[in-house]
C-alpha cells in the first residue's frame, strides 16, 4: 500500500509541465493565469495538470473572488527534486567518464 501511494505521487510529478508549476510555487502562491503563462499552456491544461498535482497531495488551493490561487502542500518536495539533480549529475560524470576513456583508447590505437 505504502509503494501504491508513493507511485501515485511520483506519477503526478511525472510531466516536465507539473515540475514547473512546483518548481514555481516553490517561491509563494500563484493564480492559474500566471501558472498558464509560466507553462505556456492554455488555462484548461493547466488546470487539469493543477488537479493532478492537488489529487496527489502536492498542492493546495485557495479561491478567493474569481480567483484561485495555489501553494505547495509540502514544501518538503523541493529536496526531492535536489536528489533528483544529484542522480542526474552522477549519471552525466559517468558517462563523460565513459567518453573520456573511449577517446583516450582511439587515441593509443
Amino acid at each position: 500500500m505504502r509503494c501504491a501511494a508513493r507511485a501515485q505521487v511520483l506519477k503526478a510529478m511525472a510531466h516536465a509541465s507539473r515540475l514547473i508549476i512546483l518548481e514555481e510555487l516553490s517561491g509563494g502562491e500563484r493564480c492559474v493565469c500566471e501558472l498558464r503563462d509560466i507553462v505556456d499552456a492554455d488555462t484548461s491544461t493547466v488546470s487539469k495538470h493543477l488537479s493532478i498535482l492537488k489529487n496527489a497531495g502536492l498542492i493546495e488551493d485557495d479561491k478567493r473572488g474569481t480567483k484561485v490561487f495555489y501553494r505547495l502542500s509540502v514544501p518538503c518536495i523541493l529536496r526531492f527534486f535536489d536528489c533528483v539533480e544529484s542522480v542526474i549529475h552522477q549519471r552525466a560524470s559517468k558517462d563523460m567518464a565513459a567518453i573520456t576513456l573511449a577517446d583516450s583508447m582511439v587515441n593509443r590505437g
